[in-house]
């Protein structure tokens, strides 16, 4: 089994968490004998693989393959590859600066580390690919999204039957996700569909993308956006005046997901699309009442701007989903039990580890938030499998 080297929240190792509670000191208060990971189906809606270009490059078409068969041979760091993973990196470096370069490579070496971590199920995102939405030439997006599409299934769904797949929405290209959407989706290994909010214009709620929600409701997979760190011209990304990453991080994540979600019921999304659910992966949880309450404010102001709208935007968006990752931690962890339910949260809140980046989650984070046994049973998996239509996993003794 490889060892897992990455810190956890509060800089505890897996080993030390797996081996003895106890010295994993946050303040908060577990009753582990009442309900242990053990005793829980715990579905992860965020983990990453690593997606060089070199591996994607046999599922690509020409001329595109020559490209990602060429980028194998350049110096790739991470988020880091000339015309594969965009990067700005403007930040001085220092040794041990919190941020790894960890990667899971293998359905086996996946498997292997969500299994120490008590994880059943696992739904796939990109590394590299978290970066897809800044790409200009939009021929060689939708390749990328097929090759990537096509890969993740031979290479990784397959091999597993507790590992599933978000089919991959070019958003430069709607009327070709669309075509993926309905070719990956009629496949049990895929139960999602990622949409790329790092750099993306324009946000997720304007009508060109009506292909890819037309399609999503089709076949009944909830729509999953996810962001990831990124200096570009494009709202919010714009932060290069920023002086740290510790400030930059919030608005690449929570902001951008804010943005895309004010675009959506602006629009009238979810009103257009009655049918289709809506994820927001990688962005915490603690935003979504102010969203919630701004919106319903202004629509009791200007009812007019947002037509389409059948209801306050509050009723919408307590439709949607919202994963842990990363999860805040207050002083008194209760402040967080309170939050969640002020968006009536206990059904539509969704564990999320970000497994292998340096800041994810183990499930004991998530599990210290004091709810009683149901609700911690529906957040860490329950929920997640009625949403994405996953039948229990037969465990054996």
């Amino acid at each position: 089994m490889p060892i897992l080297t990455g810190l956890l929240r509060r800089r505890q190792s897996v080993g030390d968490l797996q081996s003895s509670c106890s010295g994993y000191s946050s303040g908060w208060v577990v009753d582990t004998k009442v309900l242990g990971l053990e005793d829980l189906l715990i579905v992860d809606c965020d983990v990453h693989v690593h997606d060089p270009p070199e591996a994607l490059a046999p599922f690509a078409d020409m001329p595109w393959r020559r490209s990602m068969e060429h980028l194998g041979g350049v110096k790739q760091r991470y988020l880091d590859i000339p015309g594969y993973a965009t990067s700005l990196n403007i930040d001085p470096p220092f040794p041990n600066d919190g941020v790894n370069t960890r990667h899971v490579t293998t359905s086996t070496q996946m498997r292997d580390e969500l299994d120490a971590m008590h994880i059943d199920i696992g739904v796939l995102f990109p590394d590299n690919l978290l970066r897809m939405a800044v790409f200009p030439q939009t021929d060689y997006a939708a390749a990328l999204g097929r090759a990537y599409n096509a890969w993740l299934a031979e290479k990784w769904v397959r091999c597993d039957r507790r590992l599933y797949g978000a089919v991959l929405a070019v958003p430069q290209d709607p009327e070709d996700a669309a075509d993926q959407i309905r070719k990956y989706g009629a496949m049990e290994d895929f139960v999602g569909v990622y949409l790329p909010v790092a750099g993306v214009r324009p946000l997720w709620g304007d009508r060109v993308y009506d292909p890819i929600y037309e399609a999503a409701s089709e076949m009944r997979l909830p729509v999953m956006l996810h962001s990831v760190g990124l200096i570009h011209p494009n709202f919010p990304f714009n932060v290069d005046h920023m002086t740290s990453r510790m400030t930059r991080h919030p608005i690449q994540h929570e902001f951008a997901l804010m943005a895309n979600l004010f675009s959506m019921i602006g629009s009238g999304l979810p009103a257009r699309f009655p049918e289709l659910d809506i994820v927001f992966t990688e962005g915490g949880i603690s935003w979504v009442p102010y969203v919630m309450w701004r919106l319903d404010k202004e629509f009791a102001e200007t009812p007019a701007d947002a037509p389409m709208l059948e209801r306050p935007p509050s009723s919408y968006i307590k439709e949607m989903y919202f994963c842990t990752q990363p999860i805040e931690e207050p002083d008194r962890p209760s402040d967080l039990a309170t939050m969640i339910d002020l968006f009536d949260g206990r059904d539509h809140v969704l564990f999320a580890s970000d497994w292998p980046h340096h800041d994810f989650d183990h499930p004991r984070a998530v599990m210290r938030v004091p709810f009683e046994a149901e609700v911690k049973r529906k957040i860490m998996g329950e929920t997640a499998l009625k949403l994405f239509g996953i039948s229990r996993p037969v465990t054996t003794a």
